[in-house]
């Protein structure tokens, strides 16, 4: 059975925060909202529910899952950043941008693109992401909530009750968190490199569409 909460999305209450991180914590595949789309969420280590979130997205281990982190410093612990990286991640951070880069020892294997050995990484500003990131003391692994077949990530509560019923543990809804996917910039090769344009502007890194 899913559970269902009702959060607010500018002053999330404390208790459902707090239930939502026993459930991370218990193994559970839940849906959060973001600054841009609402993202399934399991815990860091959790193979399980990382398995159950590729099973509901359809999508394999060629396909990036997100490290969602508190800050810069949580990010650095997971990927390698130099000076100039760590510059354009300040300006850019917290905000709907997710960043390819390349992974350190701490991210586990099933995480990392199996041959380049990347890692997507974002620092969200959504209220309820960043509140439930200090609830647990950790970062999350996500995923845009884009069910298969769909043109365009699921952003009504009521909807996403109806189609994941089962599916996950809990849904977070905050009301709708809009259709528009996180900009993508690939920072591997010391040039910005875009991937995907979506909601964050692209003027911080010099990139056009």
């Amino acid at each position: 059975m899913t559970q269902y909460f009702v959060i607010h999305p500018d002053n999330p209450q404390h208790r459902l925060l707090a239930k939502a991180a026993e459930i991370l914590r218990d193994g559970g595949p839940i849906v959060i909202p973001t600054d841009s789309c609402y993202a399934l969420a399991c815990q860091v280590g959790d193979k399980e529910a990382m398995d159950r979130i590729r099973e509901i997205r359809q999508i394999d281990e060629r396909h990036h899952l997100t490290l969602m982190c508190r800050d810069l410093s949580e990010i650095a612990q997971y990927a390698r950043v130099d000076n100039v990286q760590y510059r354009l991640l300040k300006a850019a951070t917290p905000g709907s941008y997710t960043f390819i880069l390349e992974g350190t020892k701490e991210v586990p294997r099933r995480l990392l693109h199996p041959k380049r050995k990347t890692i997507g990484l974002r620092v969200p500003s959504h209220p309820v992401a960043m509140a439930l990131l200090e609830e647990l003391n950790g970062p999350l692994i996500t995923s845009t909530l884009q069910l298969p077949g769909d043109e365009e990530p699921l952003t009504e509560g009521w909807e996403i009750r109806d189609r994941l019923e089962g599916e996950v543990d809990l849904i977070l809804d905050g009301g709708p968190c809009g259709t528009e996917h996180t900009t993508v910039v690939d920072l591997t090769s010391g040039t910005p490199e875009l991937v995907r344009a979506g909601l964050g502007p692209l003027e911080l890194f010099g990139l056009q569409q």
